[in-house]
């Protein structure tokens, strides 16, 4: 009975070990990493519940209007949300990051380096897009343009992705990005070593009208070329989720530690999780889903009601061990910033509805931790007392012959 007890003491204090490493991640404290189709940080499965706003550069960039960011940040934390996704470039025109190729504009990059300060102290983490697919805030038309001034002939905007001149702006806008110290952290920390960086993404929804081999190799390239450069942090290639009921190439995705962006429609996004389940053995976040409030009739129920089903979506496949790690919603912003909605924008402190649907679900993404640690620690409880009691047997078999001369 003594060596039973001995052994039972054992197993559970192994048991009690695995619960202890299961238990709520705090938000902030070190590196995403990615392992199969799950997101971990210091060893524990990581859920994300996160918002967009990609205004949080040009709005740090000016003195008067930081305290929006700030606000931002105060109301995302308020309510649990522990992502956001924004802008690491801006390229000619407004309040331009880049003004030309190689060129910045310092009062702007220190815009940058207050909102990664400011989300590390609200423990959010960010991911942070590297360039536009689109021509807005610059984009991939203007590395073209900057090409063509330089009297290269380049037919269309898509052979940014061919073309060696601008795939080389690129590259020295990402390596000027990642090696960035940060004037304001208190520390001087370089982008690349801030745990505050949740992911680094290659560039905002990039496609050309024929998808095929220029943007493959493309990302084939770059991947490679951003690891060489930071290899504390994830990396997303930013492309959409959008491509129906046919799976997109394995190939287009391998290089990613994210399945897709994940901008869903309904009917589409079951087939989209289990996608990342079975091929491409990735985790997938929802990103950019919302409702557009300026259609005649619009109720705020009506958005309160889409978010609920698209996180119930999320949700079940995180509880049930799945890959989609969470959601981001498009987009947030703070109060007084009417000039810069797009229709799709959620004020928390204006939409207290949405705002208690979005709090429930960092609620529940935050408790999926706490219950899976309980249910591991649940089975390894009962293969203890299996154990145990195979053991006991194996003893009382044993002691009779030991005692025969």
């Amino acid at each position: 009975m003594g060596f039973q007890i001995l052994v039972w003491t054992f197993l559970v204090t192994l048991a009690v070990i695995q619960h202890g490493n299961t238990q709520k991640v705090n938000v902030g404290v070190g590196f995403v990493q990615r392992k199969g189709i799950h997101f971990l940080m210091n060893g524990k499965t990581h859920y994300v519940n996160g918002f967009n706003s990609h205004w949080l550069m040009i709005m740090a960039a000016d003195l008067s209007t930081r305290p929006k960011v700030t606000s931002a940040f105060q109301q995302a934390s308020q309510h649990g949300l522990n992502v956001g996704r924004t802008w690491a470039f801006n390229d000619g025109g407004y309040k331009a990051l880049q003004i030309s190729p190689g060129f910045y504009d310092e009062t702007v990059f220190q815009g940058l380096d207050f909102v990664i300060s400011e989300a590390s102290k609200y423990g959010v983490k960010l991911i942070l897009s590297l360039a536009n697919n689109w021509n807005n805030f610059g984009g991939k038309n203007k590395y073209v343009q900057w090409a063509r001034e330089h009297g290269h002939n380049i037919k269309n905007d898509d052979d940014f992705f061919t073309h060696p001149l601008v795939k080389q702006y690129y590259k020295n806008h990402v390596k000027v990005v990642l090696t960035r110290k940060n004037t304001i952290s208190g520390v001087l920390v370089l982008y690349k070593d801030d745990p505050t960086i949740f992911a680094w993404e290659l560039m905002n929804e990039p496609r050309v009208h024929d998808f095929g081999k220029s943007i493959q190799n493309w990302i084939s390239e770059m991947v490679p070329y951003v690891k060489s450069l930071d290899g504390n942090h994830l990396l997303e290639i930013g492309l959409e989720g959008f491509y129906g009921e046919t799976m997109p190439e394995k190939k287009q995705l391998r290089h990613s530690d994210e399945a897709a962006k994940g901008v869903f429609f309904d009917k589409w996004i079951g087939a989209h999780i289990q996608d990342a389940n079975t091929i491409l053995v990735k985790p997938i976040i929802v990103q950019e889903f919302g409702t557009f409030s300026r259609l005649p009739g619009y109720r705020t129920d009506q958005r309160d009601s889409y978010f609920n089903k698209i996180y119930s979506a999320i949700s079940t496949s995180a509880i049930s061990g799945g890959s989609c790690a969470g959601g981001i919603f498009w987009q947030l912003m703070s109060q007084g910033m009417d000039g810069y909605g797009d229709g799709y924008e959620v004020v928390l402190k204006n939409n207290p509805s949405t705002a208690e649907v979005i709090r429930q679900q960092s609620l529940k993404m935050s408790n999926i931790k706490y219950v899976a640690g309980r249910f591991t620690s649940l089975i390894v409880m009962c293969m203890c007392w299996i154990v145990c009691n195979a053991l006991n047997y194996v003893f009382l078999f044993l002691a009779p012959l030991c005692l025969i001369p």
